[in-house]
């Protein structure tokens, strides 16, 4: 049985969809802040997918999201280490700086711009000291959950038109690929235990959005582009975040698919319902 901490969440629910080994367990049914050796019981493996990822209230809210991102992760690898059962911990490219200009090997100096990156770089810390897998993802959407391809659905159906930061640069990743290539990986657990598993290719939020709305069957150029600093949040968003998959594929793993390709077949699979009253395409 694979435990998945977190596995209400958008990940989560493709790991159990995909896998009927998959245990995918709530926060309120697992905190991994209090985890222990005998929450693992009958695990033969761990994917851990618990996560505070409010990534701007982190911002003013560090301390909770360091429990969550850092401790929890921390207890966990710790419990796992202690039953030699394997910990596949999922990260995030925010512990890069986003200052890069090629995409980010795993051996890249890390440098986190926000409370949020900070304190999943320490999570990565604790679970490799403690002999677990890491694996930096990035831009995941799916089923289950909020994320930006819900977003620009509801907002197509609501706003004639919309503007979109293309400034930041990094490469969509459904979850359901994802999923499927965190099973590949407890099944082989490499040597290397820090890899970087997203969508091929690399794009803009803007392209992102666009891509979307064709999917939707709706006109592209109602998304319009604007710069990051026109929309400022409290945390800062790395302005590239490519995430190289060389890592990967050199462990013997399958890299996953191409982005654009992946978007559409989460179309078809229902990621997000097409909608028949939309403006066609010209």
């Amino acid at each position: 049985m694979i435990l998945v901490p977190g596995g209400r969440g958008q990940l989560g629910h493709d790991l159990a969809a995909l896998s009927p080994d998959v245990r995918a367990v709530s926060s309120a049914e697992l905190d991994v802040t209090a985890v222990g050796p005998s929450d693992l019981a009958g695990a033969s493996a761990v994917i851990n997918c618990a996560a505070y990822t409010a990534v701007d209230a982190a911002e003013t809210d560090e301390d909770r999201a360091f429990a969550v991102n850092a401790v929890g992760p921390g207890l966990l690898a710790e419990a796992c280490a202690s039953l030699g059962v394997p910990l596949i911990h999922v990260s995030t490219d925010y512990v890069f700086s986003g200052d890069g200009t090629r995409p980010y090997e795993p051996s890249d100096p890390v440098g986190p711009k926000s409370a949020y990156g900070r304190t999943k770089l320490e999570g990565e810390r604790r679970v490799l000291e403690a002999g677990g897998w890491v694996v930096r993802t990035a831009w995941v959407y799916g089923v289950g959950g909020s994320n930006f391809v819900k977003t620009m659905a509801a907002l197509e159906s609501s706003r004639p038109s919309l503007s979109v930061v293309d400034d930041q640069v990094g490469s969509p990743t459904w979850s359901r690929d994802l999923a499927s290539g965190l099973l590949e990986l407890a099944s082989v657990l490499p040597s290397q235990r820090l890899l970087h598993a997203t969508g091929g290719g690399e794009t803009t939020w803007f392209r992102f959005a666009q891509a979307i709305f064709e999917e939707l069957g709706a006109d592209p150029s109602r998304v319009r582009p604007c710069t990051t600093a026109e929309f400022p949040r409290p945390a800062p968003r790395p302005a590239y975040s490519v995430l190289s998959g060389a890592a990967w594929e050199a462990a013997g793993l399958r890299p996953l698919p191409h982005w654009r390709s992946a978007l559409s077949e989460a179309f078809r699979a229902g990621v997000v319902a097409p909608r028949t009253d939309a403006a066609p395409l010209e």
